[in-house]
């Protein structure tokens, strides 16, 4: 009888189910603790918020007012223009005001003739114009921005209707007085019943713009409008309202002997300069204050870069793969610890800077970021984003590269080349140099809406946000085909 042969030892497995032993959850305790334990990750979080407080305190208290008077420069001012012109009587509740534009000259393709209906005359307040324009057709703006509804060529001597309806102002132009074209309608919020009305002329300055490495000149001359107007008539006016005149933001009605209206209500002849409509060449309040996150990158940049290649050039890597196989999945726990910590403290720093630079500006007569201010509350807490996904670009990059200082060098080129370069460049190519590069992400900081803006705020996040997906994807390939 043969002796029985050896049996087939059984294959180990484990007691601990996979789920649990590799489990995200886990993995990100793993990664946390990684980087809550090193105290030279924690400095560099804590770095990049002071030194973007930093760098907007020494801005803010670096800077002087332009403006005048005793107090903060009025936002709505910087942002826009509000000069111009303006010959009006107060409208008593819904109705018209007409008028036939005959001649117009000087100021450019955007200068301005035409009718506006506004609630006052204080600068700023919202307003609804139907102008001529010699390069730009017939015009219905408001918003004090450029452009609005209306186009084509038509040019003078063209008739003008403004109807207004409660809070909604409808335009009209007509070659002839007769046949009458629908330019375009919007709503004025907040237009009291009784509101001003009449005719006005603007022209934009001649600006000249030297770009140079590093920064920029722009110098201005003001442009000088004329225009005639015939058959000029408000309904329902005010009864015994006189015509009044006003030549300057907020001022008071000048003497129409002086400020260059001559004839009666029915013609008109006015001249005037400044414009109406968004001063393209304003300054962003909001962006200088978060200027110091071109700086506190840096410190992100670093911290997420050495929290990949630490583990690198110690040989830690492969422990950590040894306890957590899927390397997918550890990758992506160390892209989302990175990411929300870098996401705090850029939230950290980007408050900061604009709750602390803001007595600092004020003090010098300054206008102030203002958090109930959507723009400013976007570019704040996009500020935090921005630095949430460099941090995992970063990350990704150094992956790849698996080397510190390669790593760092190529993050900080790739995001800070493409502005430095730009502002040598011609405005088209310096746009499209901003748009497709990583530095797109920082558009999220912008408030006013500039003539070299080169990307909306979050389409230039998303910019990077593409980049940092195809780092990550790539990242990821790699990482799972070579060895630790």
């Amino acid at each position: 009888m043969s002796a029985p042969g050896p049996t087939a030892a059984a294959p180990y497995r484990s007691a601990v189910h996979d789920g649990a032993r590799d489990g995200f959850g886990r993995l990100l305790v793993a990664e946390w603790t990684k980087l809550r334990t090193v105290r030279r990750w924690m400095l560099a979080l804590l770095a990049s918020v002071l030194l973007t407080v930093l760098v907007a305190l020494l801005a803010a208290a670096g800077s002087q007012s332009t403006g005048h008077g005793d107090g903060p420069s009025d936002p709505a001012r910087l942002e826009a223009f509000d000069l111009g012109h303006y010959t009006y009587r107060p409208l008593a509740g819904d109705g018209s005001v007409v008028a036939r534009v005959t001649s117009q000259q000087g100021g450019g393709a955007w200068a301005k003739a035409g009718l506006m209906v506004r609630g006052s005359t204080r600068s700023g307040t919202p307003y609804a114009a139907l102008v001529v324009t010699p390069g730009h057709g017939v015009r219905l703006q408001s918003g004090y921005k450029e452009g609005g509804a209306g186009g084509g060529t038509g040019t003078v001597p063209r008739w003008l209707r403004l109807t207004r309806a409660g809070t909604s102002v409808t335009g009209y132009a007509s070659p002839d007085g007769r046949d009458w074209r629908r330019v375009g309608s919007l709503r004025l919020e907040g237009l009291p019943r009784t509101a001003l009305a009449g005719v006005f002329v603007a022209a934009p300055d001649k600006v000249e713009v030297r770009r140079m490495f590093g920064g920029e000149s722009v110098s201005g001359q003001p442009s000088a409008t004329r225009a005639t107007f015939d058959q000029v008539a408000v309904a329902p006016a005010q009864p015994g309202a006189a015509w009044r005149d006003r030549g300057a933001p907020g001022g008071p009605a000048a003497d129409p002997s002086l400020d260059g209206r001559t004839g009666s209500r029915a013609t008109m002849t006015l001249k005037g300069t400044g414009d109406v409509g968004p001063n393209a060449f304003a300054h962003d309040v909001t962006k200088t204050t978060l200027t110091g996150a071109l700086i506190g990158q840096v410190a992100i940049v670093t911290l997420a870069v050495l929290f990949v290649t630490a583990e690198y050039r110690r040989g830690m890597l492969r422990t950590t793969f040894a306890a957590a196989p899927r390397r997918g999945r550890v990758l992506a726990a160390k892209a989302v610890v990175a990411g929300l910590a870098s996401l705090a403290a850029g939230l950290a720093a980007a408050f900061g800077a604009v709750l602390l630079a803001g007595p600092v500006m004020r003090s010098h007569g300054l206008a102030t970021p203002s958090l109930t201010n959507g723009a400013v509350l976007r570019a704040v807490a996009g500020t935090g984003a921005l630095f949430a996904v460099i941090a995992v670009f970063s990350l990704a990059v150094a992956v790849i590269v698996r080397r510190g200082a390669p790593a760092i060098t190529i993050v900080l080129l790739l995001l800070l080349v493409p502005q430095i370069v730009a502002t040598g460049l011609p405005l088209s190519a310096a746009r499209w140099l901003e748009r497709l590069t990583p530095a797109a992400g920082f558009a999220i900081q912008q408030t006013v809406d500039r003539f070299d803006r080169a990307i909306d705020p979050w389409a230039g996040l998303g910019v990077l946000c593409a980049y940092t997906a195809v780092a990550l994807a790539a990242a990821a390939w790699l990482v799972e085909r070579r060895d630790a």
